[in-house]
């Protein structure tokens, strides 16, 4: 007698995957009709254990809150309990996905300002791949500055490809007209900048290459997500430069994602 298919919970299924290198990769997915987010929140997705329990971990939705799919970017761990087998999917397969988003990576949690900063290592750049395609980003802030930090410029690809597609993009492309400036930083080759993003904020290098004032309360507005040294170190920069942290309750200066995947 065969033994009974197991069924997967909240599964949406695979619309499209993409390889950007041998360490990173993105998908989309089916979204749930009654699904609600606000662009930079993450959910719980994951697949199912050989023992029939679901394997979940927190992932930033990469796409905006008006998408008909939900987009996610993933790194590719060999070992990893989840990611060594997510890496595999192909469309057609399914997910699990938890329809009930959460963060602090949303403009709500933000006091309103001039500038807004969205600081990331690695694939800590999928939330602000979302809000970067939100047209409410572009209506709050007069510039928008992308500063991504990763090992080589191969990791560099997916948010490069986002970033340069914002002013042709027919939805938002008049409202982002020269609002934006990227900044990408290799730490382990050779590239226009070189370093880690909060040396280059330490220094200054960062505001003088972008012809921008140092931070301050009144007009900046800053968000991290990234590894948690990034993560800590431009926290106390934020804070040395009279920042003051945030949350959806009390909205402030800055905001920083804490959750993170394997």
């Amino acid at each position: 007698m065969n033994a009974p298919a197991k069924i997967m919970p909240d599964a949406q299924k695979i619309t499209s995957v993409q390889h950007w290198s041998d360490t990173l990769f993105s998908f989309r997915v089916t979204r749930p009709q009654s699904l609600r987010f606000r662009s930079g929140e993450f959910v719980m997705i994951g697949l199912l254990k050989d023992d029939g329990k679901p394997l979940l971990r927190a992932y930033s939705i990469a796409s905006p809150s008006w998408d008909d799919e939900l987009e996610f970017y993933s790194i590719k761990v060999p070992d990893g309990p989840l990611t060594s087998r997510l890496q595999k999917i192909e469309p057609g397969d399914e997910i699990i996905l938890r329809p009930k988003p959460v963060g602090t990576l949303v403009l709500d949690a933000l006091l309103p300002g001039k500038r807004l900063w969205m600081i990331a290592t690695g694939t800590g750049i999928a939330p602000f791949a979302s809000l970067l395609r939100d047209p409410e980003t572009w209506e709050a802030y007069d510039e928008v500055i992308v500063a991504h930090t990763c090992r080589t410029k191969a990791e560099l690809a997916y948010g490069t490809e986002i970033v340069g597609a914002l002013p042709d993009d027919p939805l938002i492309g008049e409202l982002v007209g020269d609002k934006l400036k990227y900044y990408p930083t290799t730490t382990r080759e050779p590239s226009t900048y070189e370093g880690r993003i909060s040396d280059h904020i330490r220094d200054g290098q960062v505001f003088k290459a972008l012809d921008l004032p140092k931070w301050n309360a009144d007009e900046d507005r800053v968000m991290i997500c990234g590894n948690l040294a990034l993560n800590k170190d431009i926290m106390s920069l934020c804070e040395a430069h009279g920042l003051e942290e945030g949350a959806n309750s009390a909205p402030k200066h800055f905001v920083v994602e804490k959750a993170f995947i394997d």
